[in-house]
């Protein structure tokens, strides 16, 4: 902290002043005469009283002028300025009386005025006393409800979080109408002041969970959160590993659906990702709409997604191992093929497969930063394109055209974009052991990755539960998922295992009656 931070600490620790002008010029000193700051004096009178004076302090453009309006009207309205006894009220009485608002609070210190003010609340000081009124009149600007854009679904709602915390939160409570449903707030970043707010339902998350979120939250000493990215990179256990310990997620269905399982979920104002902690390797294969289809359609369509996982993981990797090293097992009449191919080819393998691989990376990373309208259109063609002149031209195998294609469109295939990051960084260190040292390079690469991610926790939870440890009951929702009256209990991260009645198997009606 710099003199200059100190030196204005110092000075919100101080208390209001009975004098009204000294306060006002000393929160205009401490805003820094800003253009957007806007004061408003009044005078308190009638009926024959003597006039006090009085001053409305907020900042224009996070304030809704119409509510601040109707603010001052009600208090310069002259009736109402007496008490039972027919004596005047003091003018911070009389604020209380006349200021009809949802949320009113009384400040004593001249920082918890200056808070209130830079969130977007109106301060309201009275001359001759030493307490101020914060009055809430923020007007945020809201992006309408929207589908998320990052997380597509076919049956499900359609609904997706908002840059606007509040919003969040309320799109939860219709879908959990519990009194047990908890929210509690505290503000991160010494500048920028963020809203931030830790929902659970008190009776299933455990307190040692909660209570390590509110910790590490706690602990954060930075200059500004300007999206859940900075909050995830500072709470999670292993900020080195490439795998990704806590979720985001732009579904209000989903935040719901965890913090039944006894999870705990962290909303942060301006941005609309919601964290999830702990997390799970095996969520990032579900889908929403796993559970809103039928369960023989969850479950095909879920081990369609690990077999693209491990496609775009190990193909490219498995193919450059067995044309550099391992010809003998591949299929005669296949490695004829791929021989007749690359037999104008002047790259290995190994260089062949890493140009391909960026630059279809590079295509991907095109086509996501320009224009909409643009982007998706050149990515697909420019892919076409290039491949087909790259053959050509006699500098990349038909075959590894296929197998660069069929990788980009498996990692695709990844309900979650986050976790498929992980994958396509991964490919590389497991395309070059193989390309160097073969089937012991690719072993040792694959079993380093998988040692990786068993020793990997997630808010003192293994990465890759319940598959280690192994949690039989809680095998019905990993790769499988089992029909919905199955899953009578939660997952051991919570409090209260029981999730629903007994004998909740639908039964065909007996003969003659419902």
């Amino acid at each position: 902290m710099n003199a200059a931070q100190e030196k204005l600490g110092e000075r919100l620790k101080e208390r209001f002043k009975p004098d009204l002008d000294a306060n006002v010029k000393e929160i205009i000193r401490i805003l820094g005469h800003s253009v957007d700051i806007s004061v408003r004096e009044f005078e308190l009178g009638g009926n024959g009283q003597p006039s006090s004076r009085g001053a409305f302090i907020s900042l224009e453009g996070l304030t809704d002028v119409s509510i601040v309006e109707g603010l001052l009207e009600g208090l310069l309205e002259p009736r109402g300025n007496e008490g039972a006894d027919g004596n005047r009220l003091s003018p911070k009485e009389i604020g209380k009386r006349k200021l009809v608002s949802p949320s009113i609070s009384t400040c004593e210190m001249l920082g918890e005025g200056i808070s209130g003010i830079v969130a977007g609340d109106t301060l309201v000081m009275f001359e001759e006393a030493e307490e101020a009124l914060l009055v809430c009149t923020r007007a945020p600007k809201e992006r309408a409800i929207e589908e998320p854009s990052s997380e597509n679904n076919v049956r499900g709602p359609r609904d997706g979080f908002t840059e606007c915390i509040r919003s969040n939160t309320a799109m939860v409570r219709r879908r959990l109408k519990d009194p047990m449903l908890r929210f509690e707030g505290m503000v991160v970043g010494e500048r920028s002041r963020t809203d931030v707010n830790v929902a659970y339902i008190a009776d299933i998350a455990k307190e040692e969970l909660v209570a390590e979120v509110r910790r590490r939250l706690q602990r954060i000493k930075i200059d500004a959160i300007l999206e859940s990215g900075n909050i995830e990179e500072l709470i999670e256990d292993s900020p080195l590993s490439p795998f990704d310990l806590v979720q985001s997620t732009e579904r209000p269905d989903r935040v719901a659906s965890a913090l039944l399982e006894g999870r705990v979920a962290i909303f942060i104002d301006t941005t609309p990702f919601v964290l999830i902690v702990p997390t799970f390797f095996w969520q990032y294969f579900q889908a929403p709409d796993d559970y809103y289809h039928r369960f023989w359609v969850g479950t095909f369509f879920r081990l369609v997604r690990y077999v693209a996982f491990l496609i775009s993981l190990l193909l490219p990797s498995i193919y450059v191992m067995l044309v550099s090293f391992h010809h003998e097992m591949i299929p005669t009449s296949l490695a004829l093929t791929i021989a007749s191919g690359r037999e104008v080819v002047p790259f290995p393998v190994l260089l062949e497969a890493l140009i391909m691989e960026f630059a279809f990376e590079l295509m991907r990373e095109a086509g996501l930063r320009m224009p909409k309208p643009i982007g998706q259109a050149v990515s697909i063609v420019g892919s076409l394109i290039i491949g087909q002149a790259a053959v050509q031209a006699g500098l990349i195998s038909p075959f590894m055209v296929i197998i660069v294609a069929v990788t980009g469109i498996s990692s695709f295939a990844t309900p979650s974009y986050s976790s498929s990051l992980a994958i396509r960084l991964l490919r590389f260190p497991l395309l070059l052991a193989s390309g160097m040292l073969g089937l012991l390079g690719f072993t040792t690469m694959f079993f380093i990755i998988l040692l990786h991610a068993l020793s990997l926790r997630s808010f003192g939870v293994s990465y890759l539960t319940p598959a280690s440890p192994y949690r039989p009951s809680d095998q019905r929702d990993m790769v499988l998922r089992v029909p919905i009256w199955m899953m009578d209990e939660r997952p051991e991260t919570a409090k209260d295992k029981q999730r629903m009645g007994e004998m909740q198997m639908p039964a065909k009606p007996k003969e003659g009656g419902a």
